[in-house]
């Protein structure tokens, strides 16, 4: 017996319609029908417009009729529709009154804010037909990919070794030697790459749709294009970027970025999104009219009382993200990466956005954030915030979390590139920032595993070019050397830029290392810059944003010229995944709580047990407990001994000295339990491949009692049974 409502109601230019179902929005496939919906508070009338693929005209506009409307919904079924070949789009009329926020114009095809799948930019770089009617244009997605077993990882947050990805960036490159560069594709080839450096989660650059002709204009210096690389400008937050697959321009990029994904966690490596909920590509009052612009205008951005757009982005509009409908669909965006591409985790842009009320101010309890951290199908997803915006909210160490929320730690950034060039008076920071940041989290009751660690970002210098240029060198970016930030706490090691000196060039290395062995033992989340493990520069640009070229695609060749850089990471890493003690989640005592006879973390200076305090001091040094680092039993509030937990052994002693003087330091080692002894795992003051020795194969040091730190160099000592020196 057929259901009534499965039959249309309704004819209109031969097509069969009836009323639609409010919810889903977007456009939706049952059958042989198609649903469309979309919320409108504001407009007056909508109209459904619908293309064949790639046609310039529409083949039929069908109004909603008065009773296809349910409250501020509009919503139709139409019977028959062949949705494989077709696209879609809104006319919304209503009032253009911009001082009352409404800029409804029934002349603009606007895109579905819902979309699934979006068309019209599919080939990276290829200039679209300015004077389209409809320029990005809304598919119907039918869900038919195989996952076969796959699933969200859920890797503990605490094993996570972040790797921040550029789709494009990351292959396109004359030497990345792959057959799909600058695509999902191309990240496929590279799985077996990732997998020897070690990182077990990629956090990608944002891979939302976005225009990159937005800001578009040649370069003053050589005239090559300036595109909008990064992407942060979102068209739509539902749609994959066409241009990022190689099969974009057959309109398979949803498929090919779930193949992705499915190929990178059969290999154990999860995949973190980059979203940018914070504003859109409409930009303010000059901008374009794309979809929420004309939509809702005033359900859809922050506004003035004059109705102007705030700019807590500084890019031109701010979503208007508490809003409920807007909250909503956030919300709903998030869900359908998860449970449709299993995406594991998400950063969030300017998050500090997402805690403003809808005239801008912070609250302390945004009901957005709140949203999401209690969200069920988001219930072991990944949440990172960057925890500040451009209107000067700085949230970091305070950024609302309800147990969930993780932050970008700018401050260990800062404090640890201070210290890597010798800065004084920054000690007492950098020690917080060593045992995941206490001052930030413990006091709120945050573990460490809220503290997202990183020395370098997409935005900033790479590590190669922290430690060889003192100023940003932008003008590549047509800005006259304006854009990017002023205070990098950077240091070229003596020589601006490039150089044959061969001191310098060694320095600049052992900076490197020196930088990411910062990282990797410090508790937290270490984040890696992609391609700072081959020594990858952007020739001084810190704000590569629209350098589309050679600035900032990785040069693969990097990997050769700088073997000794690679080495070193994928052994670091490698070292911190094996040591648990390095991946606590919760924050250290300093206290011997179990009667071991040392405490779980411990400071130490030139003298063992001493630490240094000294204001303008530039060492330092301190021991992990391996004893500790055994999970406790449920019924134990305290960590326990390995003894008392089967089969769950007790890590190593850890033991890093930090001597960031310019001149050698001797440092006085603990004593260790009887029976082990101090091996060396890494020297960066020694040339490679003396700098590092493979996990777990670290030969015991000649003297018990003291080692030799030399200038600007970091060693790290492995505490454990005694293991005659052999060769590597």
């Amino acid at each position: 017996m057929h259901r009534v409502d499965l039959f249309p109601t309704h004819e209109y230019q031969g097509l069969k319609l009836r009323p639609g179902r409010p919810y889903p929005f977007g456009a939706t496939v049952a059958g042989n029908m198609v649903n469309f919906s979309v919320y409108s508070r504001y407009a007056t009338d909508c109209t459904l417009v619908l293309f064949h693929n790639r046609e310039e005209q529409p083949f039929v506009e069908i109004p909603f009729f008065r009773e296809f409307r349910l409250g501020n919904v509009f919503s139709m079924i139409i019977f028959d529709l062949d949705y494989e070949n077709i696209e879609y789009g809104f006319r919304m009329d209503g009032p253009f009154q911009p001082e009352e926020g409404h800029r409804f114009d029934k002349t603009r095809i606007l895109l579905d804010p819902y979309a699934k799948l979006i068309v019209g930019r599919d080939v990276w770089g290829q200039q679209p037909n300015w004077d389209s009617l409809y320029q990005y244009r809304a598919r119907v997605v039918f869900d038919d990919f195989d996952w076969e077993d796959d699933m969200p990882l859920e890797t503990p947050v605490n094993d996570l070794i972040v790797y921040e990805m550029h789709v494009r960036n990351f292959t396109c490159g004359a030497a990345a030697g792959v057959r799909h560069r600058g695509t999902f594709a191309g990240i496929i080839e590279k799985i077996p790459y990732l997998k020897e450096l070690g990182v077990n989660c990629v956090e990608l650059m944002p891979i939302h749709e976005f225009d990159e002709f937005e800001n578009y204009r040649p370069s003053p210096v050589d005239g090559h294009p300036l595109y909008n690389l990064w992407g942060y400008s979102n068209v739509g937050f539902f749609a994959p970027k066409a241009a990022y697959a190689s099969s974009g321009r057959f309109a398979m990029q949803v498929d090919e970025l779930k193949n992705m994904v499915k190929q990178l966690h059969r290999n154990g490596i999860e995949v973190m999104l980059d979203v940018v909920f914070n504003h859109t590509a409409e930009g303010d009052q000059r901008g374009p009219y794309i979809s929420y612009r004309g939509i809702d205008n005033k359900t859809y951005y922050m506004l003035t009382p004059d109705g102007s757009y705030f700019n807590f982005s500084g890019c031109g509009n701010t979503l208007n993200c508490n809003n409920p409908n807007v909250r909503d669909m956030i919300v709903e965006s998030l869900r359908y990466w998860v449970t449709d591409y299993h995406i594991d985790g998400f950063r969030f842009d300017l998050a500090a956005i997402l805690g403003r009320d809808q005239q801008g101010h912070p609250m302390s309890n945004p009901p957005l954030l709140e949203s999401l951290a209690h969200d069920p199908i988001l219930g072991k997803t990944k949440l990172i915030a960057e925890a500040w915006d451009a209107g000067g909210l700085y949230q970091v160490g305070s950024f609302p979390s309800w147990g969930r929320w993780a932050e970008w730690n700018g401050k260990f950034r800062d404090s640890m590139r201070r210290f890597l060039k010798s800065d004084e008076g920054v000690l007492a920071d950098v020690k917080e920032r060593i045992i995941g940041s206490p001052d930030l989290y413990a006091s709120q009751g945050r573990g460490i595993k809220a503290s997202v660690n990183f020395i370098t970002a997409h935005d900033g210098f790479t590590m190669m070019d922290l430690v060889s240029y003192n100023s940003k060198h932008n003008e590549a970016n047509g800005e006259d050397n304006r854009d990017g930030e002023n205070h990098n706490n950077s240091w070229n090691c003596g020589c601006e830029g490039p150089t044959d000196d061969t001191d310098v060039n060694q320095l600049r290395h052992r900076q490197v290392k020196n930088a990411v062995t910062m990282l990797m033992v410090s508790q937290g989340i270490p984040m890696v810059l992609s391609g700072d493990e081959m020594g990858n520069s952007q020739q001084g640009n810190n704000n590569a944003y629209c350098q589309d070229n050679e600035i900032a695609w990785l040069d693969w060749n990097d990997l050769e010229r700088n073997a000794d850089i690679f080495r070193y990471f994928k052994h670091i890493i490698r070292f911190r995944r094996l040591h648990k003690v390095l991946r606590y989640e919760d924050h250290m005592r300093h206290q011997d709580y179990l009667g071991l006879g040392y405490p779980d973390f411990s400071w130490h200076g030139v003298k063992a047990w001493h630490p240094e305090t000294g204001h303008n001091n530039l060492t330092v040094a301190f021991m992990l407990n391996g004893q500790y680092a055994a999970p406790a039993p449920a019924s134990s509030p305290a960590p326990a001994p390995a003894s008392a937990v089967g089969g769950s052994p007790a890590d190593d002693f850890i033991y890093v000295a930090m001597n960031m003087h310019w001149e050698m330091h001797g440092f006085e080692l603990p004593h260790l339990p009887e029976g082990m002894a101090w091996h060396v795992f890494a020297n960066t003051g020694m040339p490679s491949p003396d700098d590092i020795y493979t996990p777990g194969e670290e030969p015991l040091t000649d003297n018990q009692r003291e080692i030799l730190v030399g200038p600007r160099s970091i060693i790290v000592l492995v505490g454990k049974e005694r293991k005659e020196r052999t060769e590597k």
